[in-house]
Formats: structure tokens, sequence, C-alpha cells
């Protein structure tokens, strides 16, 4: 009977300190705020969002490119090579994920 009653007291001492940390929550801090989330979740990886090939012709025009001869797009910039307003060769270095000019040249 006693050895009866250790075996039950250890199964439920062994599952109430177990049940806690299976349920626990934990937080995550990101870009949106303090967030709980649930254990076990599936994380999902979302890749930044970029600008389009248009709104990086867009950008270069307001920084004074009229024709646009070549648009290519390299790991993390778009470089828009043309003709500005007077005639000479231009290039505008802008930023694929903000959309910030870099350089131009």
């Amino acid at each position: 009977m006693l050895k009866k009653l250790l075996i039950i007291g250890a199964t439920a001492l062994v599952a109430v300190t177990s049940a806690p940390q299976a349920f626990a929550q934990s937080i995550e801090i990101g870009p949106d705020g303090v967030r709980l989330r649930e254990p076990y979740q599936e994380r999902v990886y979302r890749r930044a969002p970029e600008i389009s090939e248009r709104e990086a012709v867009r950008i270069a025009r307001s920084e004074g490119l009229r024709d646009v001869d070549d648009v290519r797009r390299t790991r993390s910039r778009f470089v828009v090579e043309g003709i500005d307003r007077r005639g000479d060769d231009i290039r505008v270095d802008i930023d694929r994920r903000t959309g910030d000019v870099i350089a131009v040249r």
C-alpha cells in the first residue's frame, strides 16, 4: 500500500512540475512592440517589404534623372542610370527596402 502511494505521489509531482513549463508563453519583442507568443507556434519569416522598380525610377527622377537608360537590381539597392536635364550621364543608387537615395553620381 505504501509503495502504491509513493508511486502515485511521485507521478503527481512530476505531472504538476512539468505542466507549467509546457504551457508557458514566451515574449516576442519586434517592430510591432511587445507581444505574447503562444508556445510551439510556428514562426513565419517574412521578407522585408521593398520598393518596386517603378518606384525606384520615380525616386531617381526626383533626383534629376530625365531619360532612363538602365535599371539594375543588386542585393541591397537599385541602380538607375540615365541622362539628367543638362544631358549629362547620371547614376542614382536607391536602397531597395527603404527607398532612400544612397548616392547620386
